[in-house]
């Protein structure tokens, strides 16, 4: 008769165990509980859902949020790609100063960024100051309180978390393919877009999906720069919270933009494997 194989336990798990259950337990335990209110405040049932399909200004705020994340990462990723691939052919001095320039912005603070945007983009701010004394407008260009100055903010910070990724994947090209195009006759743009793009393509969707995940959550940016006029779902969520006390409208809110992160993650593994995506091993 077989014996039954019990897998032998490394003795490192032990020693981490108690950690990794009291992350579980601090991770799992407040979103259990956000759930349940999701379905318990004010009373029992499916009311705080119910909202999704007949209330029409939740239903605008979540089509501005899928719309400023959409154009969010569709800049920032474009930019950010731009970037790495500078930063790829540079030298390795010039790819250094360009490397630190990227952690100093990474290590800025978003409210810093944002009121730095604010004294620049205001109706008195540098640049439109400079346009209107320059002559080439007459009136400040409004670029605070609505979507162009939220969506300048956000494509601002959202490009270090691109160029990253992006740095990545270029840098774990084989070249000699890129050289044996050279070779074979084709040129600069033909390589480009027929060996180099589609080569790169595993670290666009890793920068494309980063991005537009951390979008989804944006607080600050939107609230400062939109004044109040560019409603997202976390800046939504703050105020059911804090000043309309609707708990359970806030929770459900935020059970559906973490069922929608799970399932943007399921729909990347169904045509990739999420640890190639984030440079790991192929196997």
């Amino acid at each position: 008769m077989p014996r039954l194989q019990i897998p032998k336990l490394h003795p490192g798990w032990l020693l981490v165990a108690p950690f990794l259950i009291l992350l579980a337990a601090l991770y799992l335990g407040p979103i259990l509980n956000i759930a349940w209110l999701s379905f318990t405040d004010p009373e029992p049932g499916l009311g705080n859902y119910e909202k999704l399909v007949t209330s029409d200004a939740l239903a605008r705020i979540l089509w501005t949020t899928f719309r400023i994340c959409l154009v969010t990462t569709a800049f920032s990723v474009t930019l950010g790609y731009c970037i790495a691939y500078a930063m790829i052919h540079a030298g390795q001095g010039g790819r250094s100063r360009m490397l630190v320039l990227l952690l100093v912005s990474f290590w800025l603070s978003v409210l810093v960024r944002t009121f730095a945007w604010l004294m620049l983009l205001g109706n008195h701010g540098l640049v439109n100051d400079t346009l209107v004394g320059t002559g080439i407008i007459t009136r400040p260009i409004a670029f605070m309180r609505n979507e162009l100055g939220v969506l300048i903010g956000m494509v601002h910070y959202m490009i270090p978390y691109a160029v990253l990724p992006l740095l990545a994947s270029m840098q774990t090209m084989d070249s000699r393919v890129i050289a044996a195009s050279r070779n074979l006759g084709a040129t600069g743009a033909q390589t480009f877009w027929r060996i180099y793009l589609p080569l790169t393509l595993p670290g666009v969707a890793a920068a494309s999906m980063l991005i537009f995940i951390l979008s989804l959550g944006f607080y600050v940016t939107p609230a400062v720069l939109g004044g109040g006029k560019v409603l997202m779902v976390a800046e939504y969520i703050s105020v059911q919270l804090l000043v309309t006390l609707q708990w359970g409208t806030a929770a459900m809110l935020a059970v559906l933009l973490l069922l929608g992160v799970l399932a943007l993650l399921w729909l990347m593994s169904r045509f990739m494997k999420l640890s190639v995506v984030f440079g790991g091993s192929t196997r």
